[in-house]
């Protein structure tokens, strides 16, 4: 990144590069803002893109869209609660339908102890199979 601020600091001081051209508005536009743009490189580790908070926005956006079809208050409120649990099943690497499945079909026992019942650890709590 040093090599190419150099690059881009001596192409308009050694006449290269126009300073009205596109490529001397890039160079200027480049280096007035070098420390912002940098800024990420400084923090080691620190990813380069945003890709995990884009895909978890397309679920927002997406439930948004559908959204338009809810008729009534509490559809909206069941769809939103629905589309919490499948994502957290999603990020938890989790099959949403055996969970959700899973919790239609104990819900005395979720009553009793919800935090038993998380898609993370909902496994380790179901009742055995009555033979």
């Amino acid at each position: 990144m040093d090599e190419l601020k150099e690059w881009m600091e001596e192409k308009p001081t050694n006449k290269e590069v126009e300073p009205n051209s596109r490529l001397g508005g890039a160079i200027t536009y480049m280096t007035s803002r070098w420390e912002k743009f940098t800024l990420s490189l400084r923090v080691p580790g620190a990813p380069l893109d945003n890709n995990l908070v884009e895909r978890a926005l397309k679920m927002a956006i997406r439930h948004r869209r559908n959204s338009l079809f809810y008729k009534n208050e509490r559809g909206a409120w069941v769809g939103d609660l629905f589309m919490s649990l499948i994502h957290t099943c999603n990020l938890m690497k989790v099959n949403a339908f055996d969970y959700l499945t899973t919790l239609f079909r104990n819900v005395e026992e979720i009553a009793k102890n919800p935090s038993h019942w998380m898609p993370w650890n909902y496994k380790e709590n179901q009742p055995e199979p009555h033979a």
